[in-house]
């Protein structure tokens, strides 16, 4: 009986510090780490074959609640008849996520607006020979939404304008991009301890 006593209260400890890490998951000192996914097609045709993905990976540290600094990774690809299409990016991003009740009108789920500065570039050939590119400067900014589906675990969906300015036959290049993806929430060392204080009490 006494064992039985100390498993309930080893599972209600663990619950318990499970259901403040889902209240805190954006809290200063934590991490987030995954991937945008967008425009993942793979058509296969008679005479073609066309391709094309884009990713995202991310990693990011929350510097005060709700407010996340990190670095980003993009990579563009896609082809068809002939024709190749290579973007890419790296460089910083900021997030913010709006702390309103109001705009929750799902449980369990928060706006944000992120924004981002670095290298970028894109390269296009075409079967007849013909090439524009465009590398230099890439910034972006949009609003996002994030579901928590568990307490570590986000998906969101991403809404963002993207320029690319500098060196190329192609000065500029914009784009507007709806992007899906997951984001993976670690405690930092202070939730860490805080839980494991929870579930030892």
């Amino acid at each position: 009986m006494k064992k039985h006593f100390w498993q309930l209260s080893f599972a209600c400890a663990l619950l318990a510090g499970t259901t403040a890490q889902a209240q805190t998951q954006l809290s200063q000192g934590n991490l987030l780490v995954g991937s945008d996914i967008s425009n993942f097609n793979l058509n296969f045709q008679k005479e073609n074959t066309a391709f094309s993905m884009s990713l995202a990976p991310k990693l990011g540290y929350f510097i005060k609640d709700n407010i996340a600094l990190g670095g980003y990774l993009n990579i563009d690809f896609a082809t068809s008849d002939g024709a190749t299409d290579l973007g890419y990016g790296l460089g910083a991003f900021g997030r913010y996520y709006v702390k309103n009740k109001s705009l929750e009108f799902v449980k369990n789920s928060r706006f944000f607006i992120e924004a981002n500065a670095g290298l970028a570039g894109r390269n296009i050939s075409v079967k007849d020979g013909g090439k524009t590119n465009t590398n230099g400067l890439g910034i972006g900014i949009g609003p996002g939404w994030t579901y928590f589906v568990t307490p570590n675990v986000g998906l969101e969906a991403l809404l963002k304008y993207d320029i690319a300015a500098g060196f190329g036959n192609a000065p500029t290049s914009t784009s507007l991009n709806l992007n899906v993806g997951f984001q993976i929430y670690l405690p930092g060392k202070k939730m860490q301890k805080q839980l494991k204080s929870d579930i030892t009490r």
